[in-house]
Formats: C-alpha cells, sequence, structure tokens
C-alpha cells in the first residue's frame, strides 16, 4: 500500500517511514525543509515538499494515499498549546473531508498524559481530560479522529507515551532532562520521585502505527506504552549516573526554574496500560527499557556532542 505520512521527518516519523517500508509499503513524506525532505528520501520515501499550515495541500496528499498516518504537530511556540491544538484540528478535519467514505485508514497522534494524570491506571477506554492545558489543546483532535469512524474513516489515535527513547532522541523529554542535569550539576525529580511516566522505544512505537494503519477498527484509540510506568526518581537516579552528577530533589515551587518546560510535566504522575492495544493488534513490543537504554549507551552520544561545543 502507499501511505502518507505528515511529520515523515521527525524522531517518531522517521521511524514510522522505516518500518512501514521495510514491511513493502510505499510512503510520501511532507518535508517542510530541504534537510527534512532528505531525510525522508534517504529512508526510502518520496519527499513532497509543504506544510500544516498549508491544510488543503495536506489533504490533496492523503487523498492521493492509500493511508495517513499524521504525525506532525507545530511546536515552534512550547508555550502556545491552545494556538498548536487549534492548527493540529484544522489539519486533522482537512485530512478527514479528504477521506470521507473511502474506509481508508487514518491515524492519528497524541499522548498518555492526556488522561490518567492523577495516578490511577489509565486504560484505553479513557477519553482526553478536557480540564488540563494538554487535554485542552489535543483534546479535540482526538474527539474529531474517533469521529471520522462516522464519516467512512478507519481513524485511529495513537496516545505515546511521553518518553519515546532511542539512541536517536536529541529533543524528546529524556534528552531534555540530560540536557537539564548537565546544566544544573544534579539529575532532579519533584518530591519523592515517585510519579511515573509510560514509555516506548521509538521502534516498537513505530511497529504499531504499522500495525494501526493495516488492521484497527474505525474509532480506536490506541496506548504507544511498553512500560506502564518507570518512576521520575529511578529515569533522575539513571542520569545521574550517566551524566556524573549526584540525584536530589527538587522542590516543587522550584520545579519551572530547574526543569524549563518540563516543571510541570515530570510532577505528573501517568501510569499507563497497553494491555488492550496488545491484544487487538497483536502489538508485542521487544526492544531495551528505557532505564536499559540510558545505562546501555543509548545516549552517550549527547555526552560527546555537548564535549565538543
Amino acid at each position: 500500500m502507499e501511505f502518507f505520512v505528515t511529520g515523515a521527518s521527525g524522531y517518531v516519523g522517521q521511524g514510522v517511514v522505516r518500518e512501514l517500508i521495510s514491511a513493502g509499503h510505499r510512503v510520501t513524506g511532507l518535508a517542510r525543509s530541504p534537510a527534512g525532505a532528505a531525510r525522508i528520501e534517504a529512508l526510502g520515501a518520496r519527499a513532497v515538499a509543504g506544510t500544516l499550515d498549508e491544510p488543503a495541500a495536506v489533504a490533496d496528499l492523503a487523498r492521493a494515499a492509500e493511508g495517513v498516518a499524521h504525525l506532525g504537530y507545530k511546536t515552534d511556540d512550547t508555550t502556545d498549546l491552545a494556538g498548536s491544538g487549534r492548527a493540529d484540528a484544522a489539519v486533522i478535519a482537512a485530512i478527514g473531508d479528504a477521506l470521507a467514505g473511502t474506509g481508508k485508514p487514518l491515524v492519528t497522534t497524541s499522548g498518555t498524559l492526556l488522561v490518567g494524570a492523577a495516578g490511577s491506571l489509565a486504560t484505553e477506554r479513557l477519553a482526553a481530560d478536557f480540564r488540563t492545558p494538554l487535554g485542552a489543546a489535543r483534546g479535540p483532535s482526538e474527539e474529531a479522529t474517533l469521529a471520522l469512524a462516522d464519516r467512512g474513516v478507519r481513524s485511529a489515535v495513537v496516545r505515546l507515551a511521553p518518553t519515546v527513547h532511542s539512541d536517536a532522541d536529541v529533543r524528546g523529554f529524556v534528552s531534555t532532562l540530560i540536557g537539564v542535569a548537565r546544566r544544573a550539576g544534579v539529575s532532579g525529580y519533584v518530591g519523592d520521585g515517585e510519579q511515573r511516566w509510560p514509555s516506548v522505544h521509538r521502534a516498537d512505537a513505530a511497529v504499531l502505527y504499522r500495525l494501526a494503519l493495516e488492521h484497527a477498527p474505525a474509532g480506536t484509540r490506541l496506548h504507544g506504552v511498553a512500560e506502564q510506568g518507570v518512576r521520575i526518581r529511578e529515569i533522575a537516579e539513571a542520569i545521574g549516573q550517566l551524566v556524573g552528577v549526584p540525584t536530589a530533589s527538587v522542590p516543587a515551587e522550584r520545579a519551572a526554574d530547574h526543569f524549563g518546560w518540563l516543571g510541570h510535566l515530570v510532577q505528573l504522575d501517568n501510569p499507563v496500560s497497553s494491555e488492550a492495544t496488545r491484544e487487538l493488534l497483536g502489538w508485542h513490543p521487544d526492544q531495551p527499557s528505557l532505564i536499559d537504554e540510558i545505562g546501555g549507551g543509548a545516549y552517550d552520544g549527547l555526552l560527546s556532542v555537548a564535549n565538543r561545543r
């Protein structure tokens, strides 16, 4: 099959493109820059210039494909959650109009932090919590995707764990925390550090997107989660050992100063189940765990790059 992928030159997107091609599919990827196009083409896919600011053009590319994986998301301003959410919803609406009545698959992207941030185990049955800033921003895109099932689109949402790890992670949550630890001289956690984040390896996440495109029923929520919850203190300790700095608790009132844009997120307890996703699609994550990755050398390259600056 021939799939159209937005965000194809991004961190998770490149993994998805590679997985689709290895499974025998053809891929067209949206590229907003020549550098992005080069990354897409190096994977064996076709690159088409365009941006998410042009929903109509994105819809035309979606219409010409046999299915769509939407991983692109505007993050130019990390403080404008609402604006990014509106832009995402507009792209999904345009793609939905293009695919309506075709039965083609559309797989969009969300995050587990939209549900279960209060500490109870979140399942695929839970809708996004619109009461939080993140839920208010990205929840409408989830609901719009699921609603397309009633318009003849085989739509599904993949909620990714906040830590999508691999040796290619240079801008994700873990790599950001490594950078914070290097600058601050301490690897921190908030309070007792018992907050939990789910995690997934990029390669396992890519397999989930492929399975969703190939088989997910219409109107499905899927959880891209291999580990239900890794304690933030355990992550901080692994990073401290990697960087060679002590580990310490950071008071909640200083979290924003210490962690920057992650200051609020590191305080969320977000255990998440993917049992229903695994049973539905036969998804079996088999890549190394987050802590094994940090301790096993996957992030050593970040230290080498920093030392060369």
